[in-house]
């Protein structure tokens, strides 16, 4: 991995995101619909989603990236506590920190506007090759969507990709996720509903260095991050 420099001045440019408000914290976009939409049933025996029966190859597409969206080591000019993961939204980045003042760099994919969302989580769950529920709202809205209802297998196909780390707040799942792509062009853009999204060679590599309670920032838009390291 090659190693880059951030300047202390840019990236505590970033912003630090304040913790959202209890009771209102990380709630779910809403994708509209009217009075005619149709009811579903979920079943209660197949949530939360778990991992597939099978494990599936992993497509490479890191040399499709621009460079600085590629996994890279970097120096980010504030000491940082290890283990823990901050997301950029703006400079669509997300960072695995190493302790002192590295970091590991992921490109990624993130909320399109209206979509966006910030604050502190941490890691309450962790799937390979996941089952994607779509929320109610897009499957009342979503014909594509509403046949999976009750879940979409995991695999190649499923638009949580290879992994899947469901982000909690106040012990409950805020039903946004770190999680892979079956969309590799989509990163470095501001095209998913909310969540976080990553090549799947790369979310396999952070899924690894993880664990259950692992704290998550996402930054909001310009705001500072040196509250984060202090």
């Amino acid at each position: 991995m090659a190693k880059n420099s951030v300047s202390r001045r840019s990236f505590i440019a970033m912003g630090a995101a304040a913790a959202l408000l209890p009771g209102a914290a990380f709630a779910h976009p809403l994708y509209g619909g009217d009075d005619t939409a149709p009811t579903f049933t979920r079943d209660p025996n197949l949530l939360p989603p778990p991992s597939a029966d099978q494990d599936f190859p992993i497509a490479t597409y890191a040399q499709n990236l621009p460079p600085q969206f590629r996994m890279q080591q970097v120096t980010i000019g504030v000491q940082n506590p290890a283990g823990a993961i901050v997301i950029d939204p703006d400079n669509r980045f997300l960072y695995y920190m190493l302790g002192g003042d590295q970091a590991i760099r992921y490109g990624v994919g993130v909320g399109r506007e209206g979509f966006a969302w910030s604050g502190d989580a941490y890691i309450g769950m962790k799937r390979k090759w996941p089952r994607w529920v779509p929320p109610e709202s897009m499957v009342q809205r979503d014909p594509n969507a509403r046949k999976w209802a009750n879940g979409m297998p995991g695999g190649p196909d499923n638009p949580l990709g290879a992994r899947a780390m469901y982000l909690f707040a106040n012990g409950q799942d805020t039903q946004y996720r770190i999680h892979g792509t079956n969309e590799p062009s989509s990163i470095g853009h501001a095209m998913s509903s909310g969540c976080i999204r990553m090549l799947n060679e790369y979310v396999a590599d952070l899924f690894d260095r993880t664990t259950v309670g692992t704290h998550v920032r996402v930054l909001a838009s310009q705001q500072n991050t040196a509250s984060f390291f202090q």
